[in-house]
């Protein structure tokens, strides 16, 4: 059965989304010449229908993996099974897994909502605008359950890589990992991490939370003659994922480290009551660079 495709369009760009598949983004394009803003979904990866091979996708009620088979909550614990056939532990919540609904769309803009019961009643919303060359996110969830909760966000967007790719993010720290890929000791930021200046990507491979990220960052790409510059607000943590010679990487902004669940004091999580609400924005414009 066909996927269902919502197509945006600005003076500059033009992006495709899948509601039915976690409200995934599809491929956002550079309309002068077709260019890949994000990594390029091709007929094969859109009939998987699975968000993983895909440009985009929302992440909540929590971001990356959760050790310990659940978390305690002020009402007793929340059990937690893996969601996934390739990893051990459950991974980055359930909205991306669940059909979302087209609330509004228009020419440049789209509203879609998700009504969940798993793991917990919850109503999530993605609003998505295009303009000028701007994509902006607006991720929200709101907590439809009798009692309180810990809930987290993030968005995973995949990008194009190449040996020419830089990054420009600033952090303060990052989260080491264990064997299990969850945290196990923050330190101050590693000079082979430091991203303070535009930076090409490490070779080795990176899967971790980097700390007191001030919201902005540079996505980089010298050949394509183009830049994304990111803004975040309701952020303060960046997941980079940089996979040994792959043609992509990740950088995810979120509220929240790895496993924030089981860390001291829960970094980044919220606590939410009935009806209560956690939001993210996160925006990646395109700008040509000089000539």
């Amino acid at each position: 059965m066909a996927t269902t495709l919502l197509t945006l369009s600005d003076s500059l760009t033009q992006l495709t989304l899948a509601p039915e598949l976690g409200a995934s983004l599809v491929n956002w394009t550079r309309l002068s010449d077709g260019r890949a803003l994000l990594r390029h979904s091709d007929e094969q990866a859109l009939a998987a229908a699975n968000p993983r091979r895909l440009a985009c996708y929302p992440l909540l009620p929590w971001s990356n993996r959760i050790g310990g088979g659940g978390f305690d909550t002020p009402a007793g614990w929340q059990a937690l099974s893996a969601n996934t056939d390739h990893e051990p532990l459950p991974i980055h919540g359930s909205a991306w897994q669940q059909p979302w609904q087209v609330v509004d769309v228009t020419s440049d803009s789209a509203s879609l909502q998700l009504d969940s019961q798993s793991p917990f009643p919850y109503r999530a919303a993605l609003q998505v605008q295009l303009t000028d060359g701007c994509l902006r996110l607006t991720l929200q969830a709101t907590h439809l359950g009798e009692q309180p909760t810990w809930y987290g966000l993030g968005l995973h967007p995949y990008l194009p890589r190449n040996a020419h790719t830089r990054i420009q993010a600033k952090a303060e720290g990052v989260w080491l990992c264990g064997e299990d890929k969850l945290s196990s000791q923050w330190v101050e930021l590693p000079l082979a991490w430091n991203f303070n200046g535009p930076t090409l990507l490490p070779q080795q491979l990176v899967d971790n939370a980097f700390t007191q990220w001030p919201g902005e960052a540079r996505i980089i790409q010298q050949d394509a003659d183009y830049q994304l510059v990111c803004t975040a607000q309701g952020s303060d943590v960046f997941l980079l994922f940089c996979p040994q010679e792959q043609n992509f990487f990740c950088f995810e902004p979120v509220t929240h480290p790895v496993n924030a669940h089981h860390l001291p004091q829960r970094p980044g999580l919220q606590l939410l009551a009935p009806g209560q609400s956690c939001r993210l924005n996160f925006s990646l414009h395109y700008q040509a660079l000089p000539g």
